[in-house]
């Protein structure tokens, strides 16, 4: 999806919020957050390192984050359906934004909204906030 790559977080939260509406309950979310992690792209196996993986996370995960001309790119891959899904989420959110957009932007509270979090088990809630941690610690580190 190449208008991702120039969609402010705010405008790619607005659509995540339109499309999380129309989901009724959790099982409605699960298997919609399922089918976004379907389509996440899978990182190259050299990507797969000690130095990018998420600690703090249940299952496996690794994340990418290339910074180019003050916007930060999120590529990430997990061995957890559920963990691709909110991955997916995560880069619709921060692919293409800037780094100072990052840093400001609450995407916890986005999650509660749309019901997400809530639903999610400690362990997969950790995982989501160290994922998130990444994020903002890679932006903040890139500004300094």
């Amino acid at each position: 999806m190449p208008h991702l790559a120039v969609m402010s977080i705010t405008a790619a939260a607005d659509e995540i919020r339109e499309e999380f509406s129309w989901l009724e309950d959790w099982e409605a979310r699960y298997a919609h957050i399922i089918d976004l992690g379907k389509a996440n792209p899978p990182l190259e196996a050299h990507e797969r390192t000690e130095e990018t993986r998420v600690r703090g996370c249940a299952s496996q995960v690794w994340m990418v984050t290339d910074i180019a001309d003050g916007k930060m790119k999120v590529r990430a891959e997990s061995d957890a359906m559920i963990v691709s899904g909110l991955i997916a989420l995560l880069i619709r959110l921060y692919s293409g934004a800037t780094l100072e957009e990052i840093t400001r932007f609450d995407a916890k509270a986005l999650l509660d909204e749309i019901g997400v979090s809530g639903a999610l088990t400690a362990q997969r809630s950790n995982g989501l906030a160290s994922m998130l941690e990444r994020i903002r610690s890679d932006a903040a580190a890139a500004l300094s």
